[in-house]
């Protein structure tokens, strides 16, 4: 297929490899690169990328989806609006299976009778709104900067056109925080982050110049493996050289200033506050929440959410996971009692999981 089996090049794959392995006998250390996209993970496991690299470079897994990302108290929280009376909650696909406490999840309660809905976006919401005037349409926004500007323009469409029946329950996170929380953990020691695609259209490069800050090396990377062979070849050459820069291999889908209208429309209407992420724990700065011009919209004003206990499900290795401390098999539920079709954790759930990706493209072997 055009623009995209040139990506797939097997030939200048090989003559990457082979740069890689040059660059990499220059470096007397193992060397830990962290992708922080779902994406990524699936990519390198679909093309069998970590068995291509040399032996002192080891790959491992960040908090790059954001379904995987969501605190189970969240989840719980979600499932309680969906239980509401007169209530249509409206989400993606992805969150339908994560399980809250007690294993319950947006599936089971649909099952049980709530109205739940899986929608492709934002906008989708409109027409069941105005479809259904005399019902609540809660939206869970959920995902990193390359989604909220989708429900920031759709919360301010909805103000436009008056209409009152629809709320959002937000979740939105974003991503620079979080690597700085990851950079900061004296438990972690990751020399370089391939840094993810989607949301670099949007905030281009200069949050990541946390990352060069603290010494390590950051390349924004595309989503073809040789786009990840690149991004890697040009991490270990910041590395050789000791010269740390935000770099961009994903020129084709990034500019430097990302997109300006996009985060315009962001902060418009949501404002930077603290958020749970799920293995990090709380994180200044890293979630996103609606401006109070925007209030009426926002479902956890709207709806009183009584005290939930929410429990972390016993066993499960997520949280460490998505810190890159755990691979999904040192997780005694991996591939025993947690699989795809019964996921215990998150990370097996969703398409971006870390779980999911070892499981489908044997990682763990």
């Amino acid at each position: 297929m055009k623009y995209i089996d040139e990506y797939r090049d097997r030939t200048l794959v090989k003559d990457i490899v082979a740069s890689i392995e040059k660059r990499a006998s220059k470096i007397n250390k193992e060397i830990t690169l962290m992708e922080i996209c779902g994406t990524h993970t699936h990519v390198i496991g679909r093309y069998g990328i970590k068995k291509l690299l040399p032996a002192n470079i080891r790959l491992v897994s960040g908090p790059g989806c954001p379904v995987c990302v969501t605190s189970i108290s969240d989840v719980d929280k979600a499932l309680y609006l969906a239980g509401l009376k007169n209530v249509i909650f409206a989400t993606f696909g992805d969150m339908l299976r994560v399980p809250g406490t007690n294993r319950t999840s947006l599936q089971k309660s649909r099952a049980e009778g709530a109205d739940v809905r899986v929608v492709a976006s934002a906008a989708d919401c409109i027409d069941i709104a105005e479809k259904n005037r005399d019902r609540e349409v809660i939206m869970m926004g959920i995902g990193f900067e390359t989604t909220a500007p989708t429900i920031a323009a759709a919360v301010d469409l909805f103000r436009k056109k008056g209409i009152k029946n629809f709320s959002v329950f937000c979740v939105h996170k974003i991503v620079p925080p979080a690597v700085k929380a990851l950079i900061d953990d004296p438990s972690l020691n990751i020399d370089g982050f391939i840094c993810p695609g989607h949301v670099s259209t949007i905030i281009g490069t200069d949050p990541y110049k946390i990352i060069t800050a603290a010494g390590r090396a950051a390349v924004i990377t595309g989503f073809e493996p040789v786009d990840i062979m690149e991004g890697i070849l040009m991490i270990l050459g910041q590395i050789v050289g000791d010269k740390k820069e935000v770099a961009i291999q994903y020129t084709r889908g990034v500019k430097k200033e990302g997109n300006p209208r996009a985060r315009e429309i962001m902060y418009k209407v949501f404002r930077t506050g603290d958020a749970e992420w799920r293995g990090l724990g709380k994180i200044p700065g890293s979630g996103l929440i609606l401006r109070d011009e925007y209030k009426m919209y926002d479902a956890v004003e709207r709806f009183e959410i009584p005290p939930i206990h929410s429990v972390e499900i016993r066993g499960c290795g997520c949280g460490d996971v998505l810190k890159g401390i755990m691979l999904p098999q040192q997780c005694s539920l991996f591939r025993k009692t947690c699989t795809p079709t019964n996921p215990i954790g998150p990370c097996m759930v969703s398409y971006e999981g870390t779980c999911a990706a070892y499981y489908k493209y044997h990682l763990d072997e």
